[in-house]
């Protein structure tokens, strides 16, 4: 696993053949490539994936989101380590400048809401848009890159990543989160997307995936919006508020449910 390393003349030629299909996939520029390293480094990855159990992941625990993510990288072991500074290199930062035409990426390397996500069974993320600057880098956010790390992964099992259009009326995209499948996107704040229908794996299998995000010192002037976390927001048929009570009114000393209430309000977009 140590002797891999991204070569930068094969990532660009890989750029040159995708970044027309990335500018115009809709509901926004975004890019799915299957198969996208050697299976034997994923592997290794996967081998060495934590256990849930491991007392380092930080567990997410809402009625808008129910899953498991790394902290910096304690929880980690060395191979995937090592993949992780690769998909920070100066390389894979190349790449994406070509695939996306966003110059000056810079990545993260405290992988602050990145790294390693795993979700449970009966797990999800709600559809939202990802916070927009980084306090800590003083940076805005630009591009996603998510790794799926599920072999034999049915489509039954459910875990689609879905692209919502900006108005959240229609899922343009849905995309089942198999093995070594790399999913690339533009971070804006009408780029809706997320996991938001309960786990349908079996008991002991979960959805695990590798994230990493992407910066840029200012962006488009078009594109900008006041600095804001990430901001949850309904599909049609959804109602957060709704959601939260019943499913906390049996469990929940009241004035704890009207705290999250007023989450689940703050939640939606007007």
């Amino acid at each position: 696993m140590a002797s891999f390393f991204f070569d930068r003349e094969d990532l660009l030629a890989r750029a040159e053949v995708l970044r027309t299909q990335y500018k115009e996939a809709k509901p926004f520029p975004h890019v799915v490539i299957d198969n996208f390293l050697p299976e034997a480094v994923v592997e290794e990855v996967l081998t060495e994936f934590p256990k849930k159990e491991d007392g380092q992941w930080y567990r997410f625990q809402s009625g808008v989101e129910k899953k498991l993510a790394s902290r910096g990288d304690l929880i980690m072991a060395n191979a995937t380590k090592h993949l992780l500074s690769q998909f920070n290199s100066s390389n894979f930062c190349f790449f994406l400048e070509k695939l996306t035409d966003i110059e000056g990426l810079i990545p993260d390397p405290h992988f602050a809401g990145g790294g390693l996500h795993q979700i449970e069974p009966g797990g999800f993320l709600k559809v939202h848009v990802d916070f927009n600057h980084y306090d800590k880098l003083r940076l805005d956010r630009r591009i996603n890159a998510l790794l799926y790390l599920n072999k034999n992964w049915q489509e039954e099992y459910g875990g689609h990543l879905e692209l919502w259009d900006c108005d959240m009326k229609t899922c343009e995209k849905r995309v089942l989160p198999i093995f070594n499948r790399l999913v690339i996107f533009s971070t804006t704040s009408d780029s809706y997307h997320g996991h938001p229908d309960p786990l349908k794996c079996p008991e002991g299998m979960t959805r695990k995936s590798m994230a990493l995000y992407y910066y840029t010192n200012g962006r488009p002037e078009e594109e900008k919006a006041k600095p804001h976390s990430t901001l949850f927001r309904e599909r049609p048929e959804e109602n957060f508020e709704s959601d939260f009570k019943s499913v906390a009114k049996d469990f929940v000393p009241p004035i704890i449910l009207k705290g999250l209430k007023k989450f689940a309000k703050s939640s939606r977009l007007n």
